[in-house]
């Protein structure tokens, strides 16, 4: 670069310079210009930019281009943390911003014309390449995507949550004009789409039915009064087209309830895996809804403990602060068993207790080499504690006393969780091992066979050429 106007930058004139070549012939000048050798090649350079991480390609390319008196030398660099690289490992001065972002917007526009041989279509198949292979890598690589199986999860169970209560309602209004009753003694959403399954018409229940009523809703007083309300029911006849319909649609019901069991139980697994310090403290479901809000469990860890209090509570959170209220004591963290507990004038120090305790459970379980749920159980005891701190006056124990008995307890979770994949591995190398040498014996075994057949032909070969030899023998002597 042999002069930039800094002061002026602003102007229009000047930035319609930076769009005329001529003008921006003028300012820039291409030293070197070093392509890269492949497209895997082009790939790591951009993965360690990202990282600002110094490649050596680059390094190679700094050496041989600047001058060896690099003391008066500036490099404009577009991104700060590649600038501080540069600087720690070259010690040549960097300058980010201002000036050499409309220098770096000149040279991407007028890249084609700078570099000999290059095109602007060639250069722009080029970018397009390389930006799907890094956002492939990216996606391939991303560090949240077990994070991601959580948020979806949890979205899916609360989907669910709605769907499975609006389509019971309508089976209750449905089935209700033929057994209005039954509403009253089973309440209960799932149980209710069973029971009408399993009753059907209510003119033909009877005593035989008793005991498959008594498995559905666990109690065999309810199931009588179920008997003995059909019996005495104001309900309207109902046809046989209208009951097969109902008995579908419940069918459909009880079959979403299972399946919202069984993702439950996937969720649980998943945050037991990935959060189990923040699932022993605060429960799985509202873990995992912390974790959705936040985008994944590496932000949730960056958040300090009083965005964790109000996770999920934004709207009153600027609604108060427009109105000049009160801001809400607690967001998501509601769920939770501690703040319902706690009485109502402790349950803003208790929801920012536990957010303090939910902050320290996402990082540990974030940064820890193998996450184990020793902390969160030792963080929960704390809240237990601190909540009967509240209720009785009894004082709890210090916070480094807990700590440093989790960490003696947590050692030894990770040594012996390290023992036992260690032994897996060792159990799978020998299976490894079992495995190659059946093979390496399967493949000798043919060449053993060829070359057994082989020997068999030459041997009958030497046979049929000795059995005239011996014929000329016997005829000489006689």
């Amino acid at each position: 670069v042999r002069e930039v106007e800094e002061i002026g930058l602003l102007l229009p004139q000047v930035e319609e310079s930076v769009l005329t070549l001529g003008k921006f012939h003028n300012v820039v000048k291409l030293v070197a210009f070093s392509p890269f050798r492949s497209a895997q090649s082009a790939l790591e350079n951009m993965n360690a930019v990202s990282e600002g991480v110094l490649h050596e390609d680059l390094r190679l390319l700094l050496d041989t281009a600047l001058p060896p008196k690099r003391k008066k030398v500036v490099l404009g660099v577009g991104d700060a943390k590649m600038g501080a690289a540069v600087l720690e490992e070259l010690g040549v001065q960097c300058q980010t911003g201002g000036v050499v972002a409309e220098l770096m917007r000149g040279i991407r526009l007028h890249f084609s014309a700078l570099v000999r041989g290059l095109t602007a279509q060639s250069a722009a198949k080029a970018q397009l390449g390389l930006g799907h292979s890094y956002s492939r890598a990216k996606v391939k690589f991303n560090v949240h995507r077990v994070d991601n199986m959580i948020i979806q999860s949890i979205s899916l169970l609360d989907q669910l949550d709605k769907d499975i209560n609006t389509f019971s309602m309508r089976v209750r209004s449905w089935y209700g004009y033929h057994f209005p009753e039954l509403i009253k003694i089973v309440p209960e959403n799932s149980m209710y789409c069973r029971v009408a399954k399993f009753i059907g018409n209510r003119r033909e229940l009877s005593e035989e039915s008793l005991e498959g009523l008594e498995e559905i809703v666990m109690d065999s007083a309810k199931a009588q009064a179920i008997l003995e309300a059909s019996r005495s029911s104001m309900g309207m006849d109902i046809s046989p087209l209208d009951l097969i319909n109902i008995e579908s649609f419940s069918r459909r019901v009880i079959s979403l309830s299972d399946y919202r069991k069984g993702l439950q139980e996937y969720l649980r697994s998943k945050m037991s895996q990935v959060a189990p310090s923040l699932s022993a403290l605060i429960g799985e479901v509202v873990g995992a809804r912390l974790i959705s809000h936040a985008g994944s469990l590496t932000n949730l860890a960056k958040y300090p403990a009083s965005t964790v209090q109000i996770l999920g509570a934004e709207k009153a959170l600027f609604r108060a602060l427009k109105t000049r209220g009160n801001t809400p004591k607690y967001g998501l963290i509601f769920h939770s068993t501690f703040i319902g507990r706690a009485a109502a004038k402790n349950k803003g120090r208790i929801s920012r207790y536990l957010a303090n305790k939910c902050t320290i459970a996402s990082r540990i379980d974030c940064f820890s080499e193998v996450p184990t749920s020793v902390f969160g159980d030792k963080l929960r005891e704390q809240v237990e504690e601190r909540l009967a701190f509240y209720e009785t006056g009894e004082p709890p124990r210090k916070n480094l006393e807990v700590m440093k008995e989790a960490v003696v307890e947590a050692n030894e979770v990770v040594a012996e969780v390290k023992r036992r994949q260690e032994k897996k591995e060792k159990k799978r190398k020998k299976r490894e091992k079992r495995r190659l040498e059946a093979l390496a014996a399967a493949a000798e075994e043919p060449a053993e066979n060829s070359v057994m057949e082989t020997e068999v032909s030459r041997e009958g070969a030497e046979t049929l050429w000795d059995a005239p030899d011996a014929r000329r023998n016997l005829g000489g002597q006689s």
